[in-house]
């Protein structure tokens, strides 16, 4: 660089995705993004989660219209009964069962990763999402 340039920041923890036309998600929702736009955590392969709503948003228009506010983080997340999440499984990735459930493992195939375990509690699952 030869001269000074002005920064220009965000917040690190929070994003504003566009939301899916038709899609409503509700505050508290894992949320992820398919084909570059967010809709609630659910199975399905090639999503990417981008973190928690903080706010229920409901798109009754075209695919864009609004945005969801999201917060990266360190959040409780409910653990799929059938294919739980164990204490062996912290530091490793978990899988989106839905928009407040993980999963053990990604479902022969069928569930995206929705980011690391980084505890266990009777509750549930504590899932580093969007990082």
């Amino acid at each position: 660089m030869s001269e000074g340039r002005q920064l220009v920041e965000i917040a690190p923890d929070y994003s504003d995705p566009p939301v899916k036309g038709g899609v409503t998600i509700h505050q508290g929702a894992l949320v992820v993004m398919e084909g570059g736009l967010a809709v609630p955590g659910k199975t399905a392969t090639n999503l990417t989660a981008v973190g928690f709503a903080l706010k229920t948003v409901k798109n009754t228009g075209a695919d864009g219209s609004v945005t969801v506010p999201c917060k990266r983080g360190t959040f409780r997340l409910f653990n799929q009964g059938a294919d739980a999440v164990t204490a062996g499984d912290i530091s490793k990735d978990c899988f989106v069962v839905d928009d407040q459930t993980v999963a053990k493992t990604n479902g022969t195939n069928t569930r995206s990763v929705a980011g690391k375990v980084i505890a266990i509690d009777a509750a549930g699952v504590f899932v580093r999402v969007g990082y």
